[in-house]
């Protein structure tokens, strides 16, 4: 797709979230502000208690609206991707994750930062698909539309009960910020969001295979096998150019993962270097993760002490910080306590910290193979 057209799409889409956004505060002015005047301006006769417990109230039917969204977005996923050939693979909200192992639907931790869900699908084959990825990755901004419309409408059926016409007004003003913050695209600094995704998508059916491809390796990994074991064609190099392309880029990223789990380790950090310097689409949370992969590397080789320095940055640690539970971090944490700062008692809190993760981490090939780099790891130990 030309950038021109690109550039169209993009303009259309904030053009109808815009009039979705004018006709629903238009609709609203006539409650909405004397609601949000009623909240904000108590009257002076109530007690103080009386203004805590409404304030506190409405705090909590704020997260549980929140929380609602969050789920019905997911939820968008889901029933637009079963719709269009799709089956379930897992079901994401936090760090809790209904997956499927073995035909049974299991509940997990899983300790991923960057976004507040996610719902992964087994995709169809390419040439059986009813139709493109795009209304799978639209169902979530879909389903947060129908539903602000939905509770704006309950509103005036419980009009007259407290809290409860609270909750559905609230509900629907989330469902409208979700549309909006998930429809207008958008590329943080951890992930894309569903409006970047579907931009990348039209028209390109290199970013279409791409995505099939990163939904086979998330089925395939929930079946435990290892990135080394998937077929070799699925991470065939994309060229700098393509790889602008978040999606794509991806293939690019799951190519150096696989060459870590082959133990094929100088290739890979010559590969994740080309990547992190070179502009693409890659998206954050995939460049932080495959630092903590060179700093391992760096560790088990020459272990210099100024090349760790620069590349654990202080927006590295931050990083690590905030991922201090998912599996490859603790393992590079891990081993720079064993191997570059020589402290054992840090290394066994870490090492307990690993085996505590890994019994309830939904991905025991992941696991595995975290534990084949440990071992590695502590071989390079020099006494």
């Amino acid at each position: 797709m030309s950038g021109n057209s690109k550039s169209t799409i993009k303009k259309l889409l904030c053009i109808v979230i815009f009039i979705l956004l004018f006709a629903f505060g238009f609709g609203m002015d006539i409650m909405l502000i004397p609601y949000l005047k009623s909240i904000l301006f108590i009257t002076s006769s109530d007690s103080i208690y009386k203004k805590i417990i409404y304030i506190t109230a409405m705090l909590i039917i704020m997260y549980i609206s929140l929380f609602a969204q969050i789920i019905i977005h997911e939820a968008g996923h889901l029933i637009f991707g079963l719709l269009t050939g799709y089956k379930f693979s897992s079901f994401r909200i936090f760090n809790i994750i209904f997956i499927k192992e073995n035909e049974q639907i299991k509940l997990k931790r899983y300790p991923l930062t960057g976004n507040a869900g996610q719902c992964l699908m087994s995709p169809p084959e390419i040439e059986n698909r009813k139709s493109s990825a795009v209304l799978y990755n639209l169902g979530g901004i879909i389903t947060n539309i129908i539903s602000c419309f939905i509770f704006y409408g309950l509103y005036f059926v419980f009009e007259s009960i407290p809290f409860l016409s609270d909750a559905m007004i609230i509900s629907s003003v989330f469902g409208l910020i979700f549309a909006i913050t998930n429809g207008i695209p958008l590329k943080t600094q951890s992930v894309n969001n569903d409006g970047s995704n579907t931009l990348e998508l039209i028209g390109n059916k290199n970013a279409e295979k791409a995505l099939y491809i990163q939904m086979k390796v998330a089925e395939l990994t929930s079946k435990n096998i290892r990135l080394k074991d998937m077929p070799e064609e699925w991470f065939t190099l994309q060229n700098d150019e393509d790889i602008k392309n978040s999606l794509i880029a991806t293939i690019n990223v799951f190519a150096c993962s696989r060459l870590v789990d082959e133990h094929r380790f100088d290739e890979a950090d010559m590969l994740m270097k080309h990547l992190l310097e070179t502009d693409s689409g890659i998206v954050g949370i995939h460049k932080k993760l495959m630092v903590c992969d060179r700093i391992y590397i760096e560790l088990i080789n020459k272990n210099r002490s100024e090349i760790l320095n620069e590349m654990l940055s202080g927006e590295q640690r931050k990083f690590m910080k905030q991922m201090k539970n998912f599996p490859s971090v603790i393992r590079t944490e891990y081993l720079y306590a064993l191997l570059a700062e020589k402290d054992t008692k840090k290394a066994e809190r870490l090492k307990a910290q690993f085996e505590k993760c890994a019994k309830t981490y939904p991905y025991q090939s992941d696991i595995q193979s975290e534990r084949e780099l440990i071992e590695v790891g502590e071989k390079a130990i020099s006494f």
